[in-house]
Order: C-alpha cells, then structure tokens, then sequence
C-alpha cells in the first residue's frame, strides 16, 4: 500500500513547497528593489535632460599690476602680484550651483606664476541667476623662471602690451530641489590684457594698466 500522508502534506514535501515560498518571496523583493533603482535612473536621468545644467558664467572685471620683476640672471626669478575681480553669475532658471573649492592662480604663457589661493567662503551656494564676485590677490614671490619666458615677458613690457591668464580650478556640483549631483571639476580661464604708455609711468607695475573686461572659457 502506498504512504498516506497527513490532510496537508507529508513532512518531506512540505518543507519543499517552504523552501519554493521563500526562494520566489526572494526572487519578487529584488525584481522590486531592481524595478525601484530602474525607475530612479529613469527620473534622474529625465530630469538632467529637461533641467540640463548650463555652465556658469565668469567675467575678469579688473586687475591690476602692483609687481612684476624678474632678476637678471641666468636662472631667472619672477616676482608678481596682481589684485583681481572676478564675478560669477548662475544662468539657470531652476538649477542652482554649488561650489565646493574654487582655487585662483596666474599664468604667464601657460607657466603658473602666483600662488593659487583659495576664495572664500570654502563652499558656495548660488542659487538661481545669482551672482558672486570675488577680489583675491595673486602673489608670486620668487618664481623659478624659464630664460625663454623671461625674455618674452621683457619684450612685452617694453612693448607696451602684455597678455596674462587668470586661471580657476576647483570643484562643483549642481543642485535641484533637495537633489545634489555628484562631483565635476570645473577649469575657468580668463584672458588679462595690459597696455602700456610706453615710459613705464602711470597705471600700475610698469605703467601697464588693464585693458578691458573679458569673458573666461569655462569647462565641466
């Protein structure tokens, strides 16, 4: 005669049929938790493309030459120090930016020649169409020079004409609602124009004043 079993099931085959319960309650909690994360990406992404983030804009107002010496020597030495103003406005309608470092620094045909220095305050909120304006001083004291660069950097001042680049290098990321995104780094450069009268008189080191205002190029 064959094995009856009790009025549910026998012993083996109901810890079976438990073991089904639970290997499919587990395979429905991660298509949900997979379905979740599919839909976030989703509205993440939707939102990026309908909200996408336009660069925040830079401008170099001023900037004026207090230094700006080289040693005569073989191995040559610069020493400059410039003060700068520089603003920063948020175009976007809804998103806002937030600046988690923002370093400052000079170039002199792609040769750093100050300090970078760090404006402040160390994190920056700005929000939607607001503007930010920063007057940091660039100082270089002593800066190893190449003989090539220093010869250029001459024939500019005697020229009456000398171009610099004011550089940011930092940090950002773009906010909307209770949302942050992650991470990018941002490169600004502005370009510095300088004129001379010729006779090293008036405006700042040199005679060389600042041309004009200019827009910087901004990278994410």
């Amino acid at each position: 005669m064959g094995k009856h079993c009790g009025k549910d099931c026998c012993g083996k085959d109901c810890g079976n049929h438990g073991d089904e319960d639970f290997t499919q309650s587990c395979r429905r909690l991660l298509l949900i938790l997979l379905t979740l994360v599919l839909i976030a990406g989703v509205v993440a992404l939707v939102v990026f493309l309908v909200l996408r983030p336009t660069h925040p804009r830079f401008v170099l107002h001023d900037s004026t030459l207090h230094q700006l010496d080289i040693t005569n020597t073989s191995a040559p030495l610069l020493s400059t120090a410039t003060q700068v103003t520089i603003a920063s406005r948020n175009p976007n309608a809804r998103v806002g930016v937030l600046y988690d470092r923002l370093d400052v620094y000079a170039t002199y045909k792609h040769q750093q020649v100050t300090l970078a220095t760090r404006l402040a305050p160390p994190a920056i909120n700005q929000g939607y169409g607001d503007v930010d304006v920063w007057s940091p001083v660039l100082s270089g004291p002593n800066v190893p020079f190449a003989p090539f660069l220093a010869d250029a950097m001459r024939q500019d001042v005697a020229n009456g004409y000398l171009v610099m680049e004011v550089r940011i290098d930092g940090r950002v990321r773009w906010k909307v609602g209770s949302w942050t995104s992650g991470h990018y780094h941002i490169f600004v450069t502005c370009p510095a124009y300088f004129i001379g009268g010729g006779g090293y008189t008036g405006g700042g080191a040199h005679g060389l004043t600042f041309k004009m205002p200019t827009y910087c190029s901004v990278e994410v």
